[in-house]
């Protein structure tokens, strides 16, 4: 039997642990896969992703089915909560994780990978990919990320952003274009 996100997010509000775990077992690999596009690291992703859920429980009053599906409006809570992460911590970040860290973390992490070598050289995939992400304004990366790794439809990304379909489309054209063009210099300086 189907249960729609109305009777998910109703079921979660009367205190129905089940609903609640329905939720999260449905969407926590799509959060996490979001935070991780905005972070570029496992630890911190994970991190977020149960922080999003906390905010998602607190605030599934505010969940109108009639507005979209609850995925759409999760995903919205995720990135306006990443977007607050990444403007506290901008000036406090920094790269102090070693690859050897991170090799030891998705080690340790099976469920992401079955080989830590597998994992290291998605990782060092990742984070040539994200380090070019975040040198593109934040308009163009949340558009590219939404489309291009999470999936969403030009509908949903517009509905996510507040913003006309014509604008998202814009959008990720122009972000896809300035990653190009920051790939293609990487790539001509032998660093991508």
């Amino acid at each position: 039997m189907q249960t729609s996100d109305a009777e998910l997010v109703k079921g979660c509000l009367a205190g129905e642990h089940a609903a609640w775990e329905t939720i999260v077992r449905l969407h926590h690999q799509r959060i996490y896969n979001l935070a991780y596009r905005f972070t570029g690291r496992f630890d911190e992703a994970e991190d977020l992703a149960q922080e999003i859920f906390l905010k998602v429980y607190r605030s599934l009053g505010s969940y109108r089915p009639e507005s979209g599906a609850l995925i759409t409006w999760i995903v919205r809570v995720g990135r306006n909560h990443l977007i607050d992460h990444y403007r506290r911590f901008k000036t406090e970040r920094s790269k102090t994780d070693s690859l050897e860290v991170e090799y030891e973390k998705a080690g340790e992490n099976p469920g992401r990978f079955t080989d830590p070598a597998e994992a290291l050289e998605q990782r060092e995939l990742s984070e040539r990919i994200h380090a070019a992400l975040l040198r593109i304004s934040e308009e163009l990366r949340e558009a590219v990320i939404l489309r291009d790794l999470e999936g969403f439809t030009y509908e949903e990304i517009a509905e996510t952003l507040k913003v006309p379909v014509g604008t998202v489309k814009s959008r990720i054209n122009r972000g896809r274009l300035e990653l190009a063009k920051i790939i293609r210099k990487q790539g001509d300086r032998g660093a991508l």
